[in-house]
C-alpha cells in the first residue's frame, strides 16, 4: 500500500501479472555461501556508494544483509544528529537485489526496480551522530517469474533492524525495464520553470533537486545534476524508479509544506520508461495521503504515494 504509516502495511504484496511464479531451487553449493559483494560486483561507480557490507543465505529463500549507512552519505543533511534519507533504505534493497542475481535461475538481462513500497515506524529511521549506522536487513526472495528457463521478474521483501528493533520495511519488484521513453520536452522548452530551494523539497543540497515549477504551479522533472551519483548513477537513458520515487517525494513536500521528517511511507509503480527531463508531475489527495502521477507525452508513466505523519 502507499501512504503507509507503519512498517507492516508498507511492504504490501505487489501485483505480479500473469506469468508463472516458480519456486527458487538454489544449488547445493550455495546453501551456506556467505557473499561479500564489492562495489564493482554490484555495478556501483565508486566504493563510497556501497551500502551493503555482507550478504548470507539463512534459508532457501531467506537472506540477511549487513549494511552500513554513512552519516555523510550524499543524500543526508549535514546537521547532527542526522536522520537517514529514506532513499538510502530503498537503495540498500536495490543493491541486495543486484547481489542476489547469482541466486536466480538465469536472469534475463538486468532486472531493475519497477515497483517499490517503503514504510517507516512512527519513530522513523535511527539517528546518527558518529561515522555510520549499522543496519541488519532480513530479506525474503518471492514470486520468481520464469519464461523459457530465464528469470524475468521477482520480488524482495525486507525488514530493517537497528539495535534489534525493526524500524522500516520495504517491498521491491524487479523486472525487465522499458527500453525507450516517449519524447518529452526538455527544460528549455518549458518556459517560466523555476527551481525550488533544496530545503523546500526536503533535499540536502541544490544538486539533489529533481523538480522545476512553472508560474501556474505545474511541476516537471528536471534534475539539476544529470550526473547525480545516486539518482542517476551511471548516466541512464531513462529515469530509474528510485529517481521517480524521489521526484514524487519532493513534489509532495513542496506542495504540502511539510518537513522531510514527516514522511512515513513512499511508493511508486512504473508503467513505462520516464525520460530524464520534462515529464510532468501531478498531485492529488486520497484518504491514504497524497498521490502523484508522472505523465509523459500525455500518458501516465508512473504513479505513487507518500504517507505523512498527522499535521
Amino acid at each position: 500500500m502507499y501512504g503507509a504509516t507503519t512498517c507492516g502495511t508498507a511492504a504490501a504484496d505487489v501485483p505480479m501479472g500473469g506469468r508463472r511464479a516458480d519456486p527458487v531451487r538454489p544449488s547445493a553449493d550455495r546453501e551456506t555461501v556467505e557473499d561479500n559483494p564489492t562495489w564493482r560486483s554490484i555495478g556501483l561507480a565508486t566504493m563510497a556508494a556501497m551500502l551493503v557490507v555482507s550478504l548470507r543465505r539463512v534459508g532457501s529463500r531467506a537472506f540477511e544483509a549487513h549494511c552500513q549507512w554513512p552519516r555523510f552519505h550524499p543524500l543526508n543533511e549535514r546537521h547532527l544528529p542526522v536522520s537517514h534519507h529514506p532513499l538510502i533504505m530503498v537503495e540498500s534493497v536495490r543493491q541486495v537485489a543486484v547481489a542476489l542475481a547469482a541466486h536466480l535461475p538465469r536472469p534475463a538481462g538486468n532486472l531493475e526496480p519497477v515497483s517499490v513500497r517503503l514504510g517507516l515506524s512512527d519513530a522513523g529511521p535511527p539517528l546518527e551522530s558518529g561515522d555510520a549506522t549499522d543496519v541488519l536487513l532480513r530479506i525474503a526472495l518471492r514470486d520468481v517469474e520464469v519464461e523459457d528457463g530465464r528469470c524475468v521478474a521477482h520480488r524482495l521483501t525486507a525488514d530493517f533492524l537497528h539495535a534489534g528493533e525493526r524500524f522500516a520495511s520495504c517491498a521491491m519488484r524487479l523486472a525487465r525495464p522499458a527500453l525507450h521513453a516517449p519524447e518529452a520536452p526538455g527544460t528549455a522548452s518549458l518556459p517560466g520553470m523555476l527551481y525550488p530551494s533544496a530545503a523546500a523539497v526536503g533535499a540536502a543540497a541544490e544538486p539533489d533537486v529533481l523538480l522545476a515549477r512553472g508560474p501556474q504551479g505545474r511541476m516537471a522533472i528536471a534534475p539539476r545534476d544529470l550526473g547525480h551519483p545516486v539518482f542517476l548513477a551511471g548516466r541512464p537513458s531513462c529515469l530509474p524508479a528510485l529517481a521517480v520515487l524521489e521526484a514524487g517525494r519532493q513534489a509532495t513536500l513542496l506542495c504540502c509544506g511539510r518537513p522531510a521528517a514527516a514522511i512515513r511511507g513512499l511508493s511508486v509503480d512504473l508503467y513505462g520508461a520516464v525520460p530524464l527531463t520534462g515529464a510532468v508531475v501531478e498531485l492529488t489527495s486520497s484518504s491514504l495521503g497524497p498521490r502523484f502521477a508522472v505523465l509523459t507525452a500525455g500518458r501516465v508513466a508512473a504513479t505513487g504515494g507518500v504517507g505523512l505523519l498527522p499535521a
